[in-house]
Parts: C-alpha cells; structure tokens; sequence
C-alpha cells in the first residue's frame, strides 16, 4: 500500500511541477508583454504637422496619414514594445510633405511577431507607384526581414536606430540610416558590422543632439543618453532628412500633385 501510495504520489507531482512551471512562464511572458512605452498624448496633441493630412484607421488597426495624391508610400514598423501611437507625429509630418504613410499595429507591440504586416498595406493601396518601408530600432531589423523574402518589391529602406537583420546586398535598394548622436540605445559595434549586409546606395544622418527615443513620443527609454534637442526638433529633423532623401531632388508638391 506504501509504495502504491508513493506511486501515486509521484505522479502527480508530474502532472503538477509541469503546469506550475507554465503558469510562471506564461504570467512572466504577459508581464513582461504588458510593460511597455505608452505614447506621450499630451506631447503628440501638441505636435502640429506642416498643413493638415487626412487620417484613418484600417480594420487591421494600422493607421494611415494620406496627404492625397501620393506615389510615395512608406510603410512603418514600431519599435519594440513601443505604443503604436508614438509614432503618429512622425508619420504626420512626413505625410504632410506628400507622402503616404502607414503605421503598423505590431501583436503586442513586437513587429517580430508580424514580420510580414505590410503585405496587406500595399494591395490597399494600388495607386502607390513607389513603395518604402522602415522602422525604428526592431522596427527597422523586422523591414529588413520583409524586404529580403519580398525581393523587388521595394525601392528603398529607411532605418532608425537601426540595422538590417539580413543579406540585402544583391537588392537594388536604397537606404536611409537615421540616428542621434546622443544614443546610448542602438549597439554601435552591432551597427557597424550591419553595414556588410547593405547594398551600396546608402545614406547615413546622424542627427547632433539626437538620443534613441525621440524618434517617436513616448518619453524616456531606459538606457539612452541624455538628447541635447527637444523631442519635437528631432522628429521634425528627421521628418526632413526622410522626404528630402525620398524625393530624391524632387519637390515634396510635385510629388502630392
């Protein structure tokens, strides 16, 4: 009876050890999904674009900034665990200068789990002749994964705070590499060695003063440097360095005309 009952008693012990042992997992993962950056509403309500662009929102919860007229789109993956929102001042300015933007929604804020979400974007929109796509930080890395399993499909990459996470050299591709001089977040080294996995039509824009976070508006992130710029003259600097790098020579009224 004593070694029937310890038989007993070790089998559900594994029963329970396993379960306990998912349930810790699964609450650490919601934990640390549901802590993330929430985007700054008081600073965005007072951000102001250049002239007034139309904006909606998909059924897929993107939301798109449509100056009318645009050939230019540009598709916009978040940052990682970052507010989708955050970002809406930066799409709006460049929108502004006639260009169509669409800001994915991530599945909790990870474009890594969505690596493909602008699939659905461009078939939205036949009337785009020209397409480009970027992000911020993750952002950035997961568009470079979209674009090496989407061969053709895109004319350009831009990244913030960024690199690409593959082997684009054979693409014919331009790139727009954006970062603050200031952050403490991108790993330089990482950085550095990325540059390999370019084609050879690359600008690179340091921006003086400019720290990791500030290309969206969602406050402070953890480790980065002290910016020496308001949050609103980087997103506005960089706004400029993407149109003027999109137009390409080209007047941001030709372009929306």
């Amino acid at each position: 009876m004593k070694k029937n009952g310890a038989q007993k008693k070790k089998r559900v012990l594994w029963i329970v050890i396993p379960v306990a042992v998912l349930a810790v997992l699964l609450s650490a993962s919601l934990i640390y999904l549901e802590n993330y950056y929430h985007a700054d509403d008081d600073a965005i309500a007072a951000f102001s674009a250049d002239r007034a662009v139309r904006e909606r929102t998909l059924e897929s919860g993107d939301l798109v900034f449509d100056p009318g007229n645009a050939k230019i789109g540009l598709i916009f993956y978040p940052g990682g665990k970052v507010e989708q929102e955050a970002y809406a001042p930066l799409m709006r300015e460049i929108s502004a200068n006639g260009v169509l933007c669409v800001l994915c929604k991530m599945p909790f804020r990870l474009a890594v789990l969505d690596t493909h979400a602008a699939d659905g974007v461009r078939a939205a929109f036949p009337e785009i002749a020209q397409w480009y796509i970027g992000g911020h930080s993750l952002g950035g890395a997961v568009a470079s994964i979209e674009i090496g399993e989407h061969p053709g499909v895109y004319a350009g990459m831009i990244l913030l705070a960024s690199f690409s996470d593959r082997d684009l050299t054979q693409e014919s591709l331009r790139v727009l590499s954006v970062y603050g001089s200031e952050d403490r977040v991108l790993d330089r080294s990482a950085y550095e060695q990325a540059k390999s996995l370019l084609p050879g039509d690359v600008t690179e824009t340091v921006i003086e003063g400019g720290c990791h976070a500030y290309f969206g508006m969602y406050g402070a992130q953890d480790g980065d440097g002290e910016p020496r710029i308001t949050n609103e003259e980087q997103i506005r600097i960089t706004a400029k360095a993407i149109t003027d790098w999109l137009n390409n020579g080209v007047s941001s009224d030709e372009n929306a005309e």
